[in-house]
């Protein structure tokens, strides 16, 4: 491949790229056609990207980015995958599509995340923490708990006071007086 030639699917590749800080990379090699039409598909539908790039023209392409290091120890073509609202959801997503058996040649072979390199191991442990949507939802429920701890402790002894105010009505009205 002449240098010209290079230059062009590598500003290809970065523009592809452009924005994306955290991607997985993965091993396709050997799926038939329907498969890589299928993980496509599903992948797609998801929002996530895919696309299959050799080692060296994706190092060139992503040099100087957070996405380098995701190259590094990689050899022969590879599929960078990318999307989803959060990293961890795009972990979980591909663990998920690699343990279902849906696709036997699909192979985690590790990622970046944050401009650091990580290995399959760690973009598996990274799919079993909170998502983002998670993470918000267990702030706002320790944000709002003492709001709702003292709303309690303020309205529980009104209530008892109310209950017996409402209680002596009763027997004042039962007894006439």
């Amino acid at each position: 491949m002449s240098k010209v030639v290079k230059k062009l699917v590598s500003r290809d590749i970065s523009s592809r790229l452009k924005g994306v800080n955290d991607a997985i990379v993965a091993n396709i090699v050997g799926m038939t056609g329907e498969e890589n039409y299928n993980i496509r598909k599903t992948l797609r539908d998801q929002g996530i990207g895919l696309m299959v790039v050799k080692r060296t023209m994706a190092a060139r392409a992503t040099d100087g980015t957070s996405l380098r290091p995701a190259f590094d120890k990689q050899a022969g073509s590879m599929a960078v995958i990318w999307g989803c609202e959060d990293f961890v959801s795009l972990t979980r997503t591909i663990t998920k599509l690699v343990n279902s058996g849906q696709f036997p040649k699909l192979e985690i072979k590790g990622g970046v995340m944050d401009g650091d390199a990580l290995t399959a191991d760690q973009v598996k442990k990274v799919s079993k923490w909170p998502s983002r949507q998670e993470q918000i939802s267990l702030l706002v429920g320790q944000i709002l708990s003492p709001g709702a701890t003292l709303s309690g402790q303020l309205v529980g002894p009104a209530r008892k006071i109310a209950g017996q105010v409402k209680k002596l009505i009763e027997n004042q009205e039962e007894t006439g007086e």
